[in-house]
């Protein structure tokens, strides 16, 4: 069903933000009402553009807090013309607790976080003991949040923090998702350094 007209040609995917406490419903941003899936730290877009391409039946939106990174992607979705993708600018932790809506998602990836290898920065990422309850309220009945890291170390925090938290059951990560890949995935899987993945779906509301 049409909520909005399509996006004129040359107008921006990124959706301002003007509020640091007005929530977001991110599915008014789009022409279609399709499953909605959120993107954590887009990075350089690649596994985003692909990602979109390959699934017009589902909207996409896609957050960072780069400027270059966003507006590139920007430049890369609108060539593509993808109907089903829109930007944020922004922290990602900031966003999920104060700019969304609950229970509006199906999906949440989060891709290569900035693994703040010191010990005494472990405490700045965003994949610790606060982000499940953070996710647990956006996610639908049965939505997943999609993970990969190639630092083993913080792969095994994400399986620890969601093993402990309340509402989540591990699943596989889809085999035709997995061969979705950013550039710098590439670049790290050609020097032996493998991807890990993780997934776990929202259950008993």
């Amino acid at each position: 069903m049409s909520r909005k007209k399509l996006l004129p040609p040359g107008e921006s995917l990124l959706h301002p933000i003007t509020s640091a406490v007005e929530p977001i419903d991110l599915a008014e941003l789009f022409p279609l009402e399709q499953p909605l899936e959120l993107e954590l730290g887009c990075g350089d877009g690649s596994f985003t553009l692909q990602y979109a391409l390959a699934n017009p039946d589902r909207n996409i939106v896609a957050l960072e807090r780069l400027l270059g990174r966003i507006t590139k992607l920007d430049r890369k979705g609108h060539r593509a013309g993808l109907k089903n993708l829109r930007l944020l600018r922004a922290e990602a932790a900031y966003v999920l607790e104060y700019l969304l809506p609950p229970e509006l998602l199906d999906v949440i990836h989060v891709y290569f976080p900035d693994p703040w290898p010191k010990k005494r920065h472990h405490k700045n990422r965003l994949i610790s003991k606060p982000f499940p309850p953070l996710v647990k309220r956006l996610l639908r009945e049965g939505g997943i949040v999609y993970l990969r890291t190639d630092n083993v170390e913080y792969f095994e925090q994400m399986i620890e923090v969601f093993g402990g938290a309340e509402g989540f059951e591990p699943v596989e990560t889809p085999e035709p998702m997995k061969q979705l890949v950013t550039d710098f995935e590439q670049e790290f899987n050609a020097q032996g350094i493998a991807t890990q993945y993780a997934a776990h779906r929202k259950i008993g509301g």
